[in-house]
């Protein structure tokens, strides 16, 4: 049988690389070149990673301990490189390989707080942490408004899905590679099918709506 340390390790550099190539080509986007291209990759695959080891105190964050997680970047940077004339019309594209990081990473950084020993509620809390904060400082580094705090689209909340299901699976002992996938899967559709389909959560405050809704509810709130 698999270990759980290999599946975790597998997950992981799959996800770094999906959430390198949303990276390079929001690096492309924004006309940056081949160095910046590298660095923002790196920023949204390794980010992270690196706050939830810094937050369970795993030691130096396996990012810079183990080489394999600096290959993914590089590798990103070159496909966008050479492909991107190609591929640019496609504006789903940076969005997909971002839901495909964020399905992964919220598995993997709720599985390796819970095997850190941390309780279920805050190792559900570190895999959403894991995978929507290298996305929160790619948007920050590339001067975008946060995808995280777009309230025209769901982020959060398919990671809180993930992160849920990993915990609820493991406590009952059917955790394996096969239904990481599913949930893996589960994930990924969820975070498409709401941005495809604009689906949002309430804002802050009852009675406001959004922008373009034509009620002007948020300016009038102020008043």
């Amino acid at each position: 049988m698999i270990s759980i340390d290999i599946v975790l390790l597998w997950l992981d550099l799959v996800g770094v690389f999906f959430f390198a190539v949303s990276g390079s080509l929001l690096a492309a986007r924004k006309q940056f070149d081949i160095v910046g291209s590298v660095l923002l990759a790196s920023i949204v695959a390794l980010g992270g990673g690196v706050i939830r080891d810094i937050i369970i105190n795993a030691g130096p964050p396996i990012a810079f301990t183990n080489p394999a997680y600096l290959a993914p970047p590089l590798l990103a940077a070159m496909l966008v490189y050479f492909l991107f004339s190609s591929v640019q019309r496609f504006t789903s594209l940076l969005t997909l390989f971002d839901a495909g990081g964020l399905a992964l990473f919220c598995i993997t950084g709720t599985l390796k707080a819970l095997t850190a020993g941390v309780n279920p509620v805050s190792a559900i809390l570190l895999g959403v942490t894991t995978a929507v904060g290298g996305g929160l400082l790619r948007d920050i580094t590339a001067n975008e408004i946060p995808t995280l705090f777009n309230a025209r689209d769901l982020y959060a909340l398919p990671a809180f899905v993930g992160a849920g299901l990993t915990t609820l699976l493991w406590h009952l002992g059917t955790f394996t590679g096969l239904t990481a996938c599913i949930i893996a899967g589960v994930v990924f559709a969820f975070r498409v099918t709401a941005w495809r389909r604009s689906w949002h959560v309430p804002l802050a405050v009852r009675g406001w709506h959004r922008p373009g809704s034509g009620t002007g509810a948020i300016s009038g709130a102020r008043d």
